[in-house]
Protein backbone atom coordinates (compact mmCIF):
# COMPACT_ATOMS: atom_id res chain seq x y z
CA UNK A 1 0.00 0.00 0.00
CA UNK A 2 1.36 3.52 -0.92
CA UNK A 3 -0.34 5.32 1.47
CA UNK A 4 -2.24 8.71 1.80
CA UNK A 5 -0.57 11.40 0.31
CA UNK A 6 0.10 14.25 3.01
CA UNK A 7 2.38 17.33 3.51
CA UNK A 8 4.62 16.99 5.81
CA UNK A 9 5.67 20.21 8.09
CA UNK A 10 7.05 20.56 11.20
CA UNK A 11 5.28 20.33 14.21
CA UNK A 12 5.67 24.05 15.69
CA UNK A 13 4.00 25.35 12.33
CA UNK A 14 1.54 22.59 11.68
CA UNK A 15 -2.06 24.63 12.39
CA UNK A 16 -0.65 27.70 10.23
CA UNK A 17 0.22 25.23 7.10
CA UNK A 18 -3.48 23.41 8.71
CA UNK A 19 -5.10 26.46 8.33
CA UNK A 20 -3.19 27.65 4.56
CA UNK A 21 -4.45 24.01 3.32
CA UNK A 22 -8.13 24.77 4.72
CA UNK A 23 -8.35 28.11 2.66
CA UNK A 24 -7.43 26.75 -0.51
CA UNK A 25 -9.52 23.67 0.02
CA UNK A 26 -6.36 20.65 -0.22
CA UNK A 27 -6.99 19.20 3.09
CA UNK A 28 -8.68 16.45 3.52
CA UNK A 29 -11.40 17.00 5.89
CA UNK A 30 -12.11 13.14 7.19
CA UNK A 31 -8.78 11.94 7.75
CA UNK A 32 -7.19 13.54 11.55
CA UNK A 33 -3.53 14.51 11.36
CA UNK A 34 -0.80 11.89 12.44
CA UNK A 35 2.48 13.27 14.31
CA UNK A 36 5.56 10.86 12.83
CA UNK A 37 8.32 9.28 14.70
CA UNK A 38 11.12 11.74 13.56
CA UNK A 39 8.58 14.72 15.16
CA UNK A 40 6.96 16.18 12.19
CA UNK A 41 2.81 16.06 11.73
CA UNK A 42 1.85 14.71 8.79
CA UNK A 43 -1.51 16.17 6.87
CA UNK A 44 -3.86 14.54 4.55
CA UNK A 45 -4.13 15.96 1.48
CA UNK A 46 -7.43 15.60 -1.08
CA UNK A 47 -5.97 13.40 -3.36
CA UNK A 48 -7.89 14.67 -6.30
CA UNK A 49 -6.44 18.47 -5.33
CA UNK A 50 -2.82 17.43 -5.19
CA UNK A 51 -2.06 18.22 -8.72
CA UNK A 52 -3.11 21.84 -7.38
CA UNK A 53 -0.98 22.19 -4.27
CA UNK A 54 1.81 24.75 -4.82
CA UNK A 55 4.67 24.12 -2.15
CA UNK A 56 6.41 26.88 -2.93
CA UNK A 57 3.42 29.10 -2.15
CA UNK A 58 2.87 27.37 1.31
CA UNK A 59 6.21 27.96 2.43
CA UNK A 60 6.40 31.29 1.56
CA UNK A 61 2.56 32.10 3.35
CA UNK A 62 3.80 30.01 6.70
CA UNK A 63 7.85 30.57 6.13
CA UNK A 64 9.18 27.26 7.29
CA UNK A 65 9.71 24.26 4.68
CA UNK A 66 7.70 21.32 3.69
CA UNK A 67 7.12 18.89 1.92
CA UNK A 68 4.73 16.04 0.70
CA UNK A 69 5.25 12.17 1.76
CA UNK A 70 2.78 9.45 1.17
CA UNK A 71 1.74 7.75 4.89
CA UNK A 72 2.00 4.26 5.37
CA UNK A 73 0.50 4.44 8.35
CA UNK A 74 -3.41 4.07 8.93
CA UNK A 75 -4.93 7.74 8.86
CA UNK A 76 -7.89 7.45 11.44
CA UNK A 77 -11.28 9.00 10.12
CA UNK A 78 -12.57 11.68 12.14
CA UNK A 79 -16.18 9.62 12.52
CA UNK A 80 -14.42 6.89 13.54
CA UNK A 81 -11.62 8.19 15.78
CA UNK A 82 -11.84 7.41 19.65
CA UNK A 83 -14.54 4.85 18.64
CA UNK A 84 -14.16 1.19 19.96
CA UNK A 85 -13.28 -0.63 16.19
CA UNK A 86 -13.27 2.16 14.02
CA UNK A 87 -14.31 0.96 11.30
CA UNK A 88 -16.83 -1.48 12.96
CA UNK A 89 -14.73 -4.58 11.47
CA UNK A 90 -13.65 -5.56 14.95
CA UNK A 91 -17.45 -4.97 16.52
CA UNK A 92 -18.47 -7.58 13.52
CA UNK A 93 -15.61 -10.33 14.15
CA UNK A 94 -16.87 -10.01 18.04
CA UNK A 95 -19.98 -10.81 16.97
CA UNK A 96 -19.31 -13.50 14.67
CA UNK A 97 -17.39 -15.22 17.25
CA UNK A 98 -19.54 -15.53 19.98
CA UNK A 99 -22.42 -16.30 17.75
CA UNK A 100 -19.96 -19.64 17.27
CA UNK A 101 -19.48 -20.22 21.19
CA UNK A 102 -15.74 -18.34 20.55
CA UNK A 103 -14.30 -15.91 23.23
CA UNK A 104 -12.85 -12.77 21.80
CA UNK A 105 -8.94 -12.36 22.82
CA UNK A 106 -6.88 -9.34 22.77
CA UNK A 107 -3.62 -11.46 20.48
CA UNK A 108 -7.26 -11.93 17.92
CA UNK A 109 -7.11 -7.45 17.78
CA UNK A 110 -3.56 -7.66 17.12
CA UNK A 111 -4.01 -10.16 14.20
CA UNK A 112 -6.39 -7.80 12.41
CA UNK A 113 -5.56 -5.65 9.15
CA UNK A 114 -3.68 -2.37 10.06
CA UNK A 115 -3.59 -1.36 6.66
CA UNK A 116 -5.30 -2.07 3.05
CA UNK A 117 -5.42 -1.54 -0.48
CA UNK A 118 -9.09 0.00 -1.61
CA UNK A 119 -10.08 -0.60 -5.13
CA UNK A 120 -13.34 0.60 -5.60
CA UNK A 121 -15.70 -2.05 -3.79
CA UNK A 122 -12.51 -4.85 -3.79
CA UNK A 123 -10.47 -4.76 -0.45
CA UNK A 124 -7.09 -5.56 -0.95
CA UNK A 125 -5.37 -7.19 2.43
CA UNK A 126 -1.65 -7.90 3.59
CA UNK A 127 -0.56 -11.45 4.86
CA UNK A 128 0.13 -10.61 7.93
CA UNK A 129 -3.47 -11.02 9.13
CA UNK A 130 -5.77 -13.32 9.79
CA UNK A 131 -3.52 -15.47 10.10
CA UNK A 132 -4.18 -17.85 13.81
CA UNK A 133 -5.56 -20.98 13.94
CA UNK A 134 -8.87 -19.95 15.14
CA UNK A 135 -10.21 -17.74 12.06
CA UNK A 136 -10.52 -21.02 10.53
CA UNK A 137 -13.34 -22.42 12.69
CA UNK A 138 -15.64 -19.77 10.95
CA UNK A 139 -13.84 -19.25 7.70
CA UNK A 140 -17.36 -19.80 6.07
CA UNK A 141 -18.57 -16.78 7.21
CA UNK A 142 -15.55 -14.46 7.73
CA UNK A 143 -14.77 -13.14 4.57
CA UNK A 144 -18.46 -11.82 4.14
CA UNK A 145 -17.64 -10.35 7.58
CA UNK A 146 -14.99 -8.52 6.98
CA UNK A 147 -16.33 -7.82 4.22
CA UNK A 148 -19.15 -6.00 5.90
CA UNK A 149 -16.99 -4.15 8.35
CA UNK A 150 -14.53 -2.80 5.91
CA UNK A 151 -17.34 -1.64 3.56
CA UNK A 152 -16.31 -3.74 0.34
CA UNK A 153 -18.18 -5.84 -1.63
CA UNK A 154 -15.18 -7.83 -2.75
CA UNK A 155 -12.09 -9.23 -0.68
CA UNK A 156 -8.55 -10.57 -1.65
CA UNK A 157 -5.36 -11.27 -0.30
CA UNK A 158 -1.83 -10.36 -1.05
CA UNK A 159 0.51 -13.53 0.43
CA UNK A 160 3.62 -11.85 -1.34
CA UNK A 161 5.20 -10.96 -4.75
CA UNK A 162 6.64 -13.60 -6.84
CA UNK A 163 9.52 -14.25 -8.41
CA UNK A 164 8.46 -14.76 -12.02
CA UNK A 165 10.46 -11.47 -13.31
CA UNK A 166 7.46 -9.51 -13.51
CA UNK A 167 6.45 -9.02 -9.90
CA UNK A 168 3.44 -9.82 -10.55
CA UNK A 169 1.61 -10.19 -7.45
CA UNK A 170 -0.17 -13.53 -5.66
CA UNK A 171 -3.00 -12.63 -4.86
CA UNK A 172 -6.29 -15.43 -3.89
CA UNK A 173 -9.86 -13.73 -4.18
CA UNK A 174 -11.39 -14.44 -0.69
CA UNK A 175 -15.16 -12.87 -1.40
CA UNK A 176 -16.36 -12.65 -5.40
CA UNK A 177 -14.86 -13.65 -8.29
CA UNK A 178 -14.56 -10.91 -10.22
CA UNK A 179 -10.78 -9.39 -9.96
CA UNK A 180 -10.90 -6.65 -11.89
CA UNK A 181 -10.80 -2.92 -10.67
CA UNK A 182 -10.50 0.14 -11.78
CA UNK A 183 -9.05 3.60 -10.72
CA UNK A 184 -9.60 7.51 -12.33
CA UNK A 185 -6.38 9.60 -11.53
CA UNK A 186 -6.63 13.01 -13.52
CA UNK A 187 -9.64 12.35 -15.62
CA UNK A 188 -7.40 8.92 -16.81
CA UNK A 189 -9.08 5.66 -16.20
CA UNK A 190 -6.85 2.51 -15.05
CA UNK A 191 -7.96 -1.09 -15.54
CA UNK A 192 -6.22 -4.23 -14.21
CA UNK A 193 -7.00 -7.19 -12.92
CA UNK A 194 -5.38 -7.61 -9.41
CA UNK A 195 -4.59 -10.74 -9.13
CA UNK A 196 -1.87 -10.30 -12.04
CA UNK A 197 -1.05 -6.42 -11.71
CA UNK A 198 -0.28 -4.03 -9.28
CA UNK A 199 -0.87 -0.27 -8.88
CA UNK A 200 1.90 2.00 -7.70
CA UNK A 201 -0.45 5.02 -6.32
CA UNK A 202 2.79 6.83 -5.00
CA UNK A 203 3.44 7.92 -8.54
CA UNK A 204 0.92 9.81 -8.74
CA UNK A 205 2.74 13.24 -8.60
CA UNK A 206 4.97 12.39 -11.90
CA UNK A 207 2.29 11.08 -13.31
CA UNK A 208 0.88 14.47 -13.36
CA UNK A 209 4.22 15.92 -13.71
CA UNK A 210 4.30 14.03 -17.32
CA UNK A 211 0.65 15.32 -17.88
CA UNK A 212 2.01 18.75 -18.03
CA UNK A 213 4.69 18.25 -20.81
CA UNK A 214 4.55 18.99 -23.99
CA UNK A 215 4.92 16.87 -26.30
CA UNK A 216 3.20 17.68 -29.34
CA UNK A 217 4.85 16.13 -32.70
CA UNK A 218 6.87 14.07 -30.99
CA UNK A 219 7.43 10.18 -30.72
CA UNK A 220 7.70 8.91 -26.81
CA UNK A 221 9.01 5.73 -26.07
CA UNK A 222 7.93 4.04 -22.87
CA UNK A 223 10.45 1.00 -21.87
CA UNK A 224 8.42 -0.15 -18.79
CA UNK A 225 5.08 0.86 -19.61
CA UNK A 226 3.09 -1.33 -17.15
CA UNK A 227 -0.90 -1.09 -17.60
CA UNK A 228 -0.09 2.50 -18.51
CA UNK A 229 1.35 4.66 -15.53
CA UNK A 230 3.02 7.65 -17.95
CA UNK A 231 1.96 5.60 -21.06
CA UNK A 232 -1.16 6.99 -20.83
CA UNK A 233 -0.38 11.07 -19.32
CA UNK A 234 2.13 10.95 -22.55
CA UNK A 235 -0.92 10.44 -24.76
CA UNK A 236 -3.94 12.39 -23.16
CA UNK A 237 -2.72 15.06 -21.59
CA UNK A 238 0.65 15.84 -23.26
CA UNK A 239 -0.18 14.85 -26.75
CA UNK A 240 2.12 13.10 -27.93
CA UNK A 241 2.26 11.99 -31.35
CA UNK A 242 2.58 8.86 -30.72
CA UNK A 243 4.23 6.03 -27.96
CA UNK A 244 5.44 2.98 -28.15
CA UNK A 245 4.68 1.25 -24.83
CA UNK A 246 7.20 -1.58 -23.85
CA UNK A 247 6.10 -4.17 -21.31
CA UNK A 248 7.14 -7.54 -20.99
CA UNK A 249 4.45 -8.73 -18.57
CA UNK A 250 1.70 -10.62 -21.00
CA UNK A 251 -0.91 -10.10 -18.40
CA UNK A 252 0.06 -6.20 -17.96
CA UNK A 253 -0.05 -5.45 -21.37
CA UNK A 254 -2.76 -7.11 -21.94
CA UNK A 255 -4.59 -4.76 -18.88
CA UNK A 256 -2.73 -1.22 -21.23
CA UNK A 257 -4.47 -2.40 -24.45
CA UNK A 258 -7.37 -2.34 -22.29
CA UNK A 259 -6.95 1.02 -20.80
CA UNK A 260 -5.73 2.22 -24.04
CA UNK A 261 -9.04 2.00 -25.61
CA UNK A 262 -10.96 3.00 -22.73
CA UNK A 263 -9.11 5.96 -22.58
CA UNK A 264 -9.30 6.72 -26.75
CA UNK A 265 -5.75 7.01 -27.26
CA UNK A 266 -4.98 3.59 -28.83
CA UNK A 267 -4.75 5.04 -32.62
CA UNK A 268 -1.30 6.65 -31.19
CA UNK A 269 0.01 3.84 -29.39
CA UNK A 270 1.78 0.36 -30.24
CA UNK A 271 2.31 -1.88 -27.52
CA UNK A 272 5.83 -4.02 -27.81
CA UNK A 273 4.93 -6.94 -25.10
CA UNK A 274 8.14 -8.45 -24.71
CA UNK A 275 11.86 -8.12 -23.27
CA UNK A 276 12.84 -3.93 -24.60
CA UNK A 277 16.70 -5.20 -24.67
CA UNK A 278 15.70 -7.68 -27.46
CA UNK A 279 13.71 -4.74 -29.49
CA UNK A 280 15.16 -4.27 -32.69
CA UNK A 281 13.89 -0.82 -33.92
CA UNK A 282 16.60 2.13 -33.03
CA UNK A 283 17.02 6.15 -34.41
CA UNK A 284 13.38 7.60 -33.90
CA UNK A 285 12.57 8.81 -30.39
CA UNK A 286 12.29 12.28 -28.90
CA UNK A 287 11.88 11.26 -25.68
CA UNK A 288 12.32 8.02 -23.90
CA UNK A 289 10.85 7.21 -20.16
CA UNK A 290 12.49 4.22 -18.18
CA UNK A 291 10.21 3.99 -15.16
CA UNK A 292 11.27 1.08 -13.59
CA UNK A 293 13.04 1.10 -10.08
CA UNK A 294 14.89 0.94 -8.34
CA UNK A 295 17.05 1.48 -10.94
CA UNK A 296 16.54 1.52 -14.85
CA UNK A 297 20.57 1.12 -16.01
CA UNK A 298 19.56 -2.48 -17.76
CA UNK A 299 17.29 0.27 -20.69
CA UNK A 300 19.92 2.90 -20.87
CA UNK A 301 21.58 1.39 -23.60
CA UNK A 302 18.23 0.61 -25.56
CA UNK A 303 17.14 4.12 -24.76
CA UNK A 304 20.20 5.39 -26.19
CA UNK A 305 19.73 3.35 -29.52
CA UNK A 306 16.34 4.41 -29.64
CA UNK A 307 17.15 8.10 -29.63
CA UNK A 308 17.18 10.48 -32.83
CA UNK A 309 20.85 10.25 -34.13
CA UNK A 310 20.50 14.09 -35.85
CA UNK A 311 18.67 15.69 -33.01
CA UNK A 312 19.08 13.57 -29.84
CA UNK A 313 15.91 13.79 -27.26
CA UNK A 314 15.37 13.74 -23.64
CA UNK A 315 15.83 10.65 -21.20
CA UNK A 316 13.49 10.33 -17.84
CA UNK A 317 15.58 8.01 -15.88
CA UNK A 318 14.13 6.86 -12.91
CA UNK A 319 16.17 5.30 -9.65
CA UNK A 320 16.17 4.86 -6.30
CA UNK A 321 18.94 6.85 -4.16
CA UNK A 322 20.18 5.90 -1.36
CA UNK A 323 21.47 9.10 1.10
CA UNK A 324 24.09 9.03 3.95
CA UNK A 325 23.22 8.61 7.31
CA UNK A 326 22.80 11.79 9.76
CA UNK A 327 24.24 12.70 13.07
CA UNK A 328 21.25 12.67 15.71
CA UNK A 329 23.27 14.22 17.96
CA UNK A 330 21.62 17.46 16.44
CA UNK A 331 18.28 18.97 17.48
CA UNK A 332 15.01 17.48 15.24
CA UNK A 333 14.94 20.55 13.10
CA UNK A 334 18.57 20.79 12.44
CA UNK A 335 18.66 16.88 11.26
CA UNK A 336 16.16 17.51 8.96
CA UNK A 337 17.75 20.63 7.33
CA UNK A 338 20.60 18.43 7.28
CA UNK A 339 19.11 15.51 6.07
CA UNK A 340 17.48 17.45 3.08
CA UNK A 341 20.78 19.11 1.61
CA UNK A 342 22.33 15.53 2.01
CA UNK A 343 19.47 14.48 -0.15
CA UNK A 344 19.90 16.81 -2.64
CA UNK A 345 23.66 16.24 -2.80
CA UNK A 346 23.02 12.21 -3.10
CA UNK A 347 21.36 12.92 -6.06
CA UNK A 348 22.87 15.19 -7.63
CA UNK A 349 25.97 13.24 -7.33
CA UNK A 350 24.15 10.06 -9.21
CA UNK A 351 22.83 12.76 -11.43
CA UNK A 352 26.69 13.76 -12.54
CA UNK A 353 27.49 9.91 -12.77
CA UNK A 354 24.51 9.14 -15.15
CA UNK A 355 24.70 11.89 -17.50
CA UNK A 356 28.62 10.77 -18.13
CA UNK A 357 27.55 7.44 -18.37
CA UNK A 358 24.75 8.38 -21.29
CA UNK A 359 27.05 10.44 -22.76
CA UNK A 360 29.75 7.58 -23.09
CA UNK A 361 27.07 5.23 -24.30
CA UNK A 362 26.27 7.51 -27.18
CA UNK A 363 29.49 8.21 -28.14
CA UNK A 364 29.96 4.48 -28.42
CA UNK A 365 26.47 4.15 -30.13
CA UNK A 366 27.30 6.68 -32.56
CA UNK A 367 31.20 7.17 -32.87
CA UNK A 368 30.51 11.28 -32.39
CA UNK A 369 30.56 13.13 -29.58
CA UNK A 370 27.16 13.75 -27.89
CA UNK A 371 26.68 16.63 -24.81
CA UNK A 372 24.09 15.49 -21.83
CA UNK A 373 22.79 18.27 -19.82
CA UNK A 374 20.61 17.83 -16.60
CA UNK A 375 17.82 19.52 -16.77
CA UNK A 376 15.48 18.91 -13.59
CA UNK A 377 15.77 16.08 -10.92
CA UNK A 378 12.21 15.45 -9.50
CA UNK A 379 11.60 13.58 -5.71
CA UNK A 380 8.68 11.30 -6.30
CA UNK A 381 8.52 9.80 -3.38
CA UNK A 382 10.20 8.35 0.11
CA UNK A 383 10.73 4.56 -0.74
CA UNK A 384 12.25 3.62 2.59
CA UNK A 385 14.20 5.10 4.78
CA UNK A 386 16.86 6.89 3.71
CA UNK A 387 16.29 6.01 -0.04
CA UNK A 388 14.13 8.48 -2.44
CA UNK A 389 12.43 7.69 -5.58
CA UNK A 390 13.74 10.03 -8.08
CA UNK A 391 13.45 10.78 -11.95
CA UNK A 392 16.17 12.45 -13.75
CA UNK A 393 15.26 14.87 -16.93
CA UNK A 394 18.64 14.32 -18.80
CA UNK A 395 18.73 15.97 -22.18
CA UNK A 396 20.75 14.30 -25.03
CA UNK A 397 22.21 16.86 -28.28
CA UNK A 398 24.88 15.32 -30.93
CA UNK A 399 27.60 18.20 -30.28
CA UNK A 400 27.15 19.90 -33.25
CA UNK A 401 23.33 20.49 -32.40
CA UNK A 402 24.37 21.95 -29.06
CA UNK A 403 27.03 24.06 -30.17
CA UNK A 404 24.54 25.15 -32.71
CA UNK A 405 22.24 26.26 -29.67
CA UNK A 406 24.78 28.00 -27.42
CA UNK A 407 23.03 27.27 -23.90
CA UNK A 408 22.17 29.86 -21.13
CA UNK A 409 25.10 30.68 -18.75
CA UNK A 410 24.53 29.40 -15.29
CA UNK A 411 23.44 26.27 -13.53
CA UNK A 412 20.61 24.63 -15.49
CA UNK A 413 19.88 22.23 -12.86
CA UNK A 414 16.53 21.99 -10.78
CA UNK A 415 15.36 19.91 -7.87
CA UNK A 416 11.88 19.65 -6.98
CA UNK A 417 10.52 18.44 -3.64
CA UNK A 418 7.78 16.74 -5.01
CA UNK A 419 6.35 19.73 -6.14
CA UNK A 420 5.83 20.86 -9.74
CA UNK A 421 7.49 24.07 -8.42
CA UNK A 422 11.08 23.95 -9.67
CA UNK A 423 13.72 24.63 -6.69
CA UNK A 424 17.22 25.91 -8.01
CA UNK A 425 20.01 24.07 -6.58
CA UNK A 426 22.03 26.62 -5.67
CA UNK A 427 18.96 28.06 -3.75
CA UNK A 428 17.52 25.27 -1.47
CA UNK A 429 14.36 26.20 0.62
CA UNK A 430 15.99 25.87 3.75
Amino acid sequence: MEGVPCLRVFSCHAQLFRTCLQSRGLLDPSLSLVKDSDGTVLLPILPSRLSQLDLQSLRNNVSSDCDITWSQSLLQSKKTKGKPGVNNLQKFLQELLESHGERWMQELEKDLPRSFQRHGDLILLGDNCFTLPLWKKIDDQLWSTVAKGLGAKRLAKMSRISRDGFRSPVVMMLLGENSWVKHVDNSISYEFDVTKCMFSAGNITEKLRVAGFDCRGETVVDLYAGIGYFTLPYLVHAKAAHVLACEWNPDAAAALQKNLEANGVSDRCTVHQGDNRQFQLCDFADRVNLGLIPSSEDGWPVACRLLKRTTGGVLHIHQNVTSPLQNRAADDETRRVSAKRTDREAWQSWADDAADRIASLLRNLTGALWVTSIQHIENVKSYAPHVHHIVLDLECRPSQIYADSVPTPGNKTSINLNTRTSVGINQPPD
